[in-house]
């Protein structure tokens, strides 16, 4: 890939220079907003945008809504590029267009945008997303949800390249973005993988499956009946107990009165579910409430060496340890699992985070439509466990190894990030015309991306 041999200035700052050969024309020029409506039925494969793709839904995922509802649906065509143009203000993450693969009908909430002759739809689905990526769109919006209409691209500049170019830059998009997206799910795998290596490790640390002699890990010299049949043996001289003798306390706490009325810039950190994640917990986005109400919450303060365990909705099993010294209380959807002397706090969440105890709260979980694990049922729950002293022992080794993998997590999602920025760079400016697609290009690249 090279430059074209002779740029112009554009006019539009975000553009800069484009080739010379390319015109700029208003958004009305190239296409128009199609209304047409789904009157009669015509149609009934109903299509949804979703992470910047079209894709047909299943039936499924209509609930409540009746064949009548349809009909005020518009009708898409293959080549339609689908536009979700609402709550620019609160949402700037989403990609919000997608050029169409099927025919079907979509919901007019969104905009439909069909291109005139000389005009390559796919050309324009990667320049809607360059101008996307670079978030040109919030400066259009209006009204109190910043929503985008029709109005607001008629006047909008487009580059129109010739005809054969705009399908070569589309072949070509297509091409390496293709191949892009595979060397990320490619790593994506990889990660999967590293996180299922680490949970199968902790399921043997914690049920004895592999011991440490001194010098490598390997299975228990001796070993007895756990008598849990889900358990299996266990080396000999480990224990096995349910939860309420490995613990002096469980239990959550409450939302103050008023709720966030009463959260705070500063203060003491109140924890909540979205604060505990396996990985450790997230300080970085507490609430904070007053010493008083803290004081006034005394049945559900944190100390050093807490378990805290999600125990409701979504993240319900997420359970990390607090290492922090200083004052901390949790609201009803996190409980406090408080260990005694029996169990240190690290082997106590390595056997909460472990398939044996994940497997005990999905099997206990209450709640129907919004899960949820009782007091009663945690402090059954059976686990087993070594002395103390092997305890720290494995909790020791198991971090030296947990390092290890989360590195090599954390080079594996910054070669992701590399890759998605690679991405959007590629987009811009070959559609802008900052590079000139030749045949062949990237061959290389796709390699390299493939194989690194």
């Amino acid at each position: 890939m090279d430059i074209y041999e002779d740029y112009k200035d554009s006019g539009v700052s975000w553009l800069g220079e484009v080739p010379e050969h390319w015109p700029l024309q208003p958004g009305l020029a190239i296409m128009y907003e199609n209304k047409s409506k789904n009157t009669g039925m015509v149609r009934n494969s109903v299509l949804s945008l979703s992470y910047g793709k079209i894709r047909v839904k299943d039936e499924s995922e209509l609930p409540g809504l009746v064949p009548e509802s349809f009909e005020t649906y518009q009708l898409v065509d293959p080549g339609d590029l689908i536009f979700r143009p609402t709550d620019l203000q609160n949402d700037k993450t989403s990609l919000r267009s997608s050029i169409s693969e099927f025919e079907g009908i979509i919901t007019n909430a969104y905009l439909n945008f069909r291109f005139k002759d000389g005009a390559v739809p796919k050309y324009y689905h990667y320049f809607f997303r360059a101008i996307d990526n670079n978030k040109l769109i919030y400066g259009l919006g209006s009204g109190l949800r910043q929503n985008i209409s029709f109005e607001d691209f008629k006047r909008f500049p487009f580059p129109v390249p010739p005809l054969q170019e705009q399908q070569s830059i589309a072949d070509f998009l297509d091409e390496k973005t293709a191949k892009i997206d595979q060397a990320i799910a490619i790593k994506e795998k990889e990660i999967q993988l590293l996180k299922e290596r680490r949970q199968i490790l902790i399921q043997e640390l914690v049920t004895g499956k592999k011991v440490w002699d001194g010098s490598a890990w390997t299975a228990p010299a001796e070993t007895k009946d756990s008598g849990v049949d889900w358990i299996g043996e266990i080396p000999k001289h480990w224990e096995v107990r349910k939860l309420k003798y490995l613990t002096r306390k469980i239990g959550s706490g409450i939302t103050p009165n008023g709720g966030a009325l009463n959260y705070l810039d500063n203060g003491v950190p109140l924890l909540r579910s979205q604060n505990v994640h396996f990985t450790g917990i997230d300080w970085e986005k507490v609430a904070y409430i007053s010493p008083d109400i803290h004081r006034q919450m005394s049945n559900s303060q944190v100390q050093y060496g807490d378990v805290l365990l999600n125990i409701t909705g979504g993240s319900i099993g997420r359970c990390a340890v607090n290492f922090l010294q200083s004052e901390a209380n949790v609201n009803q959807h996190v409980c406090i699992v408080r260990p005694n002397n029996a169990i240190s706090p690290i082997f106590l969440n390595l056997l909460l985070s472990s398939e044996l105890g994940q497997g005990q709260i999905w099997y206990y979980q209450q709640g129907g439509g919004r899960e949820g694990l009782n007091f009663q049922n945690l402090k059954n729950f059976i686990f087993t466990y070594p002395p103390r002293n092997e305890q720290l022992e494995i909790s020791r080794l198991f971090d030296i190894i947990d390092t290890e993998n989360d590195k090599a997590i954390s080079i594996k999602m910054k070669e992701i990030e590399k890759l998605k920025e690679y991405k959007t760079v590629l987009i811009n400016d070959v559609v802008t015309g900052k590079l000139r697609v030749h045949a062949g290009s990237g061959k290389q690249l796709t390699k390299d991306l493939l194989y690194s």
